[in-house]
């Protein structure tokens, strides 16, 4: 009678336990292979412990080819990239803002979108926030918008590099030798052809820039090496074919020049070398510095922009990206032979750009895999960690003797169920990753 009213007891117990089971092998915790769609189209949210918004899945309508061309070739570690950024030691994030490729906005993301255990503290009507450390006084971002223009207005590659670790070094004030800090350089880049038209229209309201120091192996360049393209204040009203027409324009390949090595070419001495090996060199230049840069983003790709961001530092942003594609460069319509002329004048951005673009599809295409590969491994850990638990506890039953002389074959039918719901949990988790990709 007891043995009977045994069986009784055992026997709800049980199959409550099989559907608690069941349910974390079908949707175990922290996974996203149950997941709800928010009210953002196209958004996926997963969540983790001590984070609000962890990751959010890049919009599938961006423009990524389904296989991309290869010109280039890339080694694992130059696709690689991540970055052990230590925002509570020395490490410095610098950003290099080249004119008119969406640094603006990029720039506001970094002091009012990361999320972080002391975020910057951005006042009311004032310009730059305050990017502390956590419990130190320090910044850890050097930015227009954190530090100001402090190495001057729009610095370049070969400005930042000599500037950035004594300024930041007196802000600081440390004298921390350069080889033991880390500067993690970051900047973003802009197709040449809608860059230009956009500085372009810039100009044409009134910008000139002419703070610029444009400071090269200790000096500004001379009035002779760099000419400038108008009398008067400004270049207010210039239409685009005289805009074209200056020869030192610094529109023309600005993204080059801004992110090469200026004292390889003896900076703006243009009577150094020949104008085909100051470009040859130039290029090789800003590949090389951007290719070992810890990241940059495109400005046409902004939501895998943030994704790789993400990957690379390991910080998270609150908000989603936003593609604007309704720019004031959009809107200006150009003949086939203007747009020849400006991709002539910008030949070594176009250069740049097409190897850019490729390098950051792969590094995206790249960390995808990565991710998707981590994120199985560590499903396949979670349902071995809980078939352990379930067989010890199986056994632990057993030793009891909870179950009587039947208790053996019920184990072996319970190990059963558990083997079929891991079979099907592991179909679902194949298939939602299908659906996802």
């Amino acid at each position: 009678m007891e043995e009977k009213f045994n069986r009784l007891i055992f026997i709800p117990i049980a199959a409550v336990l099989f559907l608690m089971i069941g349910y974390q092998y079908v949707c175990p915790a922290d996974s996203n292979t149950c997941y709800f769609r928010s009210d953002e189209k196209g958004l996926f949210q997963r969540y983790s412990p001590g984070l609000e918004l962890v990751y959010t899945e890049p919009e599938a309508d961006e423009d990524l080819p389904s296989k991309i061309t290869s010109r280039f070739n890339f080694t694992e570690r130059e696709l690689d990239r991540r970055v052990d950024f230590n925002i509570r030691g020395d490490d410095v994030m610098v950003f290099l803002h080249i004119q008119k490729t969406g640094g603006t906005t990029f720039g506001r993301h970094l002091v009012k979108n990361i999320q972080l255990e002391q975020p910057c503290d951005c006042m009311a009507g004032q310009r730059k926030c305050t990017c502390h450390r956590p419990g130190k006084a320090e910044s850890w971002l050097f930015s227009r918008f954190s530090t100001g223009w402090s190495c001057g207005l729009h610095a370049d590659w070969t400005e930042l590099t000599s500037c950035v670790p004594v300024v930041m070094n007196k802000r600081d004030k440390k004298n921390t030798p350069k080889s033991k800090r880390n500067f993690y350089y970051i900047t973003m880049l802009r197709d040449p052809v809608s860059r230009y038209l956009s500085e372009w229209k810039h100009v044409q309201r009134g910008a000139t820039w002419k703070t610029a120091l444009h400071m090269c192996d200790g000096r500004p360049p001379t009035q002779d090496e760099l000419p400038a393209c108008y009398s008067g204040e400004d270049w207010t009203g210039v239409p685009l074919p005289d805009f074209m027409n200056c020869p030192s324009n610094l529109a023309n390949n600005r993204q080059v020049r801004m992110l090469a090595d200026l004292s390889l070419v003896g900076c703006y001495n243009m009577s150094s070398m020949s104008e085909l090996e100051r470009g040859r060199v130039l290029l090789a230049s800003a590949k090389s510095n951007l290719r070992n840069m810890a990241f940059f983003g495109l400005t046409e790709f902004q939501r895998k922009t943030q994704y790789l961001f993400e990957r690379t530092f390991g910080l998270r942003f609150i908000r989603p990206f936003t593609q604007i594609n309704s720019t004031r460069a959009a809107s200006v319509g150009i003949n086939e032979k203007v747009r020849w002329r400006i991709e002539g004048l910008n030949a070594l951005d176009v250069e740049l750009y097409e190897y850019a673009k490729e390098l950051f599809l792969r590094r995206y295409q790249y960390n995808r895999q990565r991710q998707h590969q981590e994120e199985r491994l560590r499903r396949r850990q979670e349902r071995q960690q809980r078939q352990r638990v379930h067989r010890t506890y199986l056994a632990e039953l057993w030793r009891l003797g909870i179950g009587g002389g039947g208790g053996a074959e019920e184990a072996e039918e319970e190990e059963v169920e558990v083997k079929v719901l891991e079979e099907v949990a592991t179909t679902e988790d194949y298939g939602s990753q299908v659906v996802r990709w």
